[in-house]
């Protein structure tokens, strides 16, 4: 069993002696500083210069700076922007300012583990990336909790790298939770793949061909929706509670003799060996590759996949039951995209 790591082994004195800056007031970004502030660290947000997020900060009590002047006064800098922003704005306005015994931290490995940021010697690199959303880092932190971290080092130049955070992860709020030492690759790589296979890829595709299958069937869009994706969540709520045995427990017996027996059939050793290419793609760096360079082509691809996924019949009849259930349909944009920094 790994070491998980508590509140009695951290070092708070480490985080508190430090000036720290936090890079983006997105989803992460916004926990992350508020957590610290109300830890007693000295903390600072930077932001792009007219950033929609600098009042939203400002109205929270944080002290708002431009990204080059958070990067000069700081020593210990956590980058909170969208990956594929962090390449151009280091290169910019980050490393210029960076000096011996300085710390850059990320939340996500990617652009450490496949070489788009390479930061210099003589700075500690490290990883503090808390284990759900941003408004939950901050909820619970406030309610004397926390959510679990992973913490990892790439570049150790201090002996301390990893105690240092460690300590940041307890500022937040994680040792009260659990933190788990991982490394960059571990954390990108599995991060990645969940996302591809399961969490994202595997279930939206899931879902869609189980509606798009009742439906050339003859059932009414409507059932086909409530039965593939609205009681999606009472499942997942199940299984976050207690596992698959929890799950399995609070299903009927139908339920779950349909589970043991059919849903081998639907994930079978072909899908299995698919998952395996896949994850190879995210290992060999083929994907990270394919996705710096779409950024960097403009995105058209991306930008057409994704207006065909909005035209998917399941999001239109979706669309239409929602408005009829406003209590569980927010609209919220992506916080990247309204708050990023």
């Amino acid at each position: 069993m790994p070491e998980i790591y508590y509140v009695g082994d951290a070092d708070p004195s480490l985080i508190e002696g430090r000036k720290v800056a936090i890079l983006g007031y997105g989803s992460q970004g916004h926990a992350h500083a508020l957590n610290l502030k109300d830890s007693g660290v000295d903390v600072r947000v930077g932001l792009r210069q007219g950033s929609a997020s600098a009042k939203k900060a400002q109205d929270s009590g944080l002290r708002v700076v431009d990204i080059p002047t958070a990067t000069r006064e700081a020593d210990l800098i956590m980058i909170l922007l969208p990956d594929t922003e962090q390449k151009h704005i280091y290169e910019e306005q980050i490393a210029p300012n960076l000096t011996s015994g300085d710390a850059l931290f990320f939340a996500h490995g990617f652009n450490i583990h496949f070489g788009q940021i390479t930061p210099p010697a003589g700075i500690d690199v490290a990883m503090v990336a808390p284990k759900g959303p941003g408004h939950l880092v901050r909820r619970t932190y406030t309610e004397g909790a926390g959510v679990p971290s992973l913490i990892a080092v790439a570049q150790d130049a201090s002996g301390k790298a990893k105690e240092l955070a460690l300590s940041y992860a307890n500022a937040i709020g994680s040792t009260r939770a659990g933190v788990l030492e991982t490394t960059f690759a571990e954390e990108t790589e599995t991060d990645l793949f969940g996302e591809q296979v399961v969490l994202c890829g595997g279930v939206t595709e899931l879902v869609k061909a189980g509606y798009e299958t009742l439906v050339e069937a003859g059932y009414q869009p409507e059932s086909a929706y409530f039965e593939c994706l609205h009681e999606l969540k009472l499942i997942v709520d199940l299984m976050y509670e207690g596992g698959i045995g929890g799950m399995h427990f609070s299903i009927s017996d139908t339920a779950e003799y349909g589970d043991l027996t059919r849903g081998p059939r639907i994930i079978n050793d072909s899908v299995r060996q698919e998952m395996k290419k896949v994850l190879a793609e995210i290992q060999d760096g083929t994907f990270a590759n394919e996705w710096v360079k779409e950024n960097e082509t403009g995105r058209h691809n991306f930008q057409a996949l994704r207006q065909k996924s909005a035209k998917a019949p399941i999001e239109e009849i979706g669309a239409k039951l929602r408005d009829m259930m406003p209590w569980i349909s927010s609209g919220r944009s992506k916080p990247q995209d309204v708050s990023g920094g």
